[in-house]
């Protein structure tokens, strides 16, 4: 759902800045890629994460009593990963139309770059317990994104994104968009941590 509502919130920016015209922000290939080839491998294989190992669940079952409740799947949790899709996209959009309001036929190539970025990213923050497959999957994903820099010409200018300032200035966007989540999830840990943390002290 997040993947689809971020891009979304970028497309509606992006569109209300042209007067509400219909002018996609992404062609098909740069879509198409979005939803397979760049982020499909590491959301997939959240199937992976898990709380605690088989052993400590069935040491402590009490654990999973908090999922009879429905907290996990509710709509308050549906509309916080509204809330975070439209933040970031927002973030994302604004962020690459002020960084870079001078440069404007460079928009696709940096809000993409920050987009996709900001999704792995999102992923990363997700995992509870680390697989290697999880980290092979992320790496492959940055790396099939990263020469398809290369690859399409006709979607992103070689020269540009070789410079450091289209670099520096994703990397501000890629921030601006995760650091604040980051921070809130920190938080919440902290202040009011989940029941099988506790195992873990």
């Amino acid at each position: 759902m997040h993947r689809g509502l971020i891009i979304s919130t970028m497309q509606a920016i992006f569109s209300s800045v042209f007067y509400f015209s219909s002018v996609a922000l992404y062609q098909g290939i740069l879509t198409v890629g979005y939803v397979t080839a760049y982020t499909m491998l590491p959301v997939f294989l959240l199937v992976l994460d898990q709380d605690v190992n088989a052993e400590t669940a069935m040491l402590y079952p009490e654990l999973y009593k908090d999922l009879l409740k429905g907290r996990e799947l509710s709509f308050k949790m549906f509309f916080i990963w509204v809330l975070i899709s439209i933040f970031q996209g927002g973030a994302i959009m604004y962020g690459a139309l002020w960084l870079f309001s001078g440069e404007f036929i460079h928009i696709v190539a940096i809000s993409f770059t920050a987009l996709i970025i900001t999704e792995l990213l999102m992923v990363a923050l997700t995992i509870r317990t680390w697989h290697w497959l999880m980290a092979v999957a992320e790496l492959l994903s940055l790396c099939v994104y990263v020469a398809s820099l290369f690859i399409f010409d006709e979607y992103f200018d070689r020269e540009f994104i070789t410079t450091w300032p289209f670099w520096w200035k994703v990397t501000v966007i890629t921030l601006f968009s995760c650091v604040p989540l980051y921070i809130l999830k920190y938080l919440r840990k902290k202040f009011s941590p989940p029941s099988y943390s506790k195992l873990s002290e």
